[in-house]
């Protein structure tokens, strides 16, 4: 018997009225692994991952977090407490920062640790100290979102996520919105995560970051996945001719 997902969409199919985003898709994914949802935009993959998030409901099938409904089409008193025990395990940075301006990047950090999960403020700024530590960022501790450039607010919200202990992160598109200097800024870090052996689930244009970091590239299409593989096996001979296409669009 194989060993259970650490999290795992099952057949999701996800409709906003008439249209159709994804059509059962399954994606389980392993303790320790690091996988890279690629494909077109309007693909589905951003839909995909805010159902795993629990930011969306499927409209069929479920997601499964160690076995465990989280979220399926048909909710239950169940699935919204399975759902309220996993959510902080699940830490999610978006393609925009989405960090709170009125607060200081120590208070973005310490917010929820304290306000979800109880912890004394002493306890979660030791935390947040160790985090702003781990991506190069202990000088800005007393500076306000407004005052960071684009790269210190995604690696902020990076810290912010990790401040819960997620068992899984989540990054959609988290390095699109920033020039190529602030993209490596960001990238190093979600690498040494990756290093760590950080649970993570990556929407990204990045080919660079998902060939040599990722354990498992996901291609996606239409809203639905297309191929799967090693990415040594993707980027070197891809399966499909709809991969093929999508990937001479990087070649230089």
């Amino acid at each position: 018997m194989g060993v259970t997902p650490i999290i795992a969409a099952d057949a999701v199919t996800k409709r906003f009225g008439t249209n159709q985003v994804l059509t059962r898709v399954s994606l389980p994914v392993s303790e320790r692994e690091v996988v890279c949802v690629v494909g077109p935009s309007g693909s589905g993959k951003t839909t995909l991952l805010r159902c795993i998030a629990m930011l969306e409901r499927p409209s069929e099938g479920q997601i499964l977090m160690q076995g465990q409904v989280i979220a399926a089409a048909e909710g239950s008193a169940a699935i919204t407490r399975a759902a309220h025990a996993v959510r902080p395990q699940i830490g999610m940075v978006f393609q925009h920062f989405n960090l709170w301006p009125h607060m200081t990047v120590l208070g973005n950090l310490i917010e929820a640790p304290v306000r979800v999960k109880g912890m004394s403020r002493s306890a979660a700024v030791d935390i947040a100290h160790a985090l702003l530590e781990k991506v190069g960022l202990t000088d800005k501790r007393d500076a306000y979102p407004a005052r960071l450039s684009g790269g210190q607010q995604q690696r902020v919200a990076i810290a912010r996520a990790l401040a819960m202990s997620p068992k899984v992160m989540l990054f959609d598109e988290a390095t699109s919105a920033l020039d190529p200097e602030l993209r490596r800024e960001v990238l190093v870090v979600m690498r040494q995560l990756a290093d760590e052996g950080m649970t993570m689930i990556i929407v990204t244009h990045e080919m660079g970051f998902a060939r040599h970091v990722s354990s498992r590239v996901v291609f996606m299409d239409h809203g639905e996945t297309v191929e799967e593989s090693a990415p040594a096996e993707f980027f070197g001979s891809p399966k499909t001719e709809r991969a093929r296409q999508f990937l001479k669009q990087f070649e230089d």
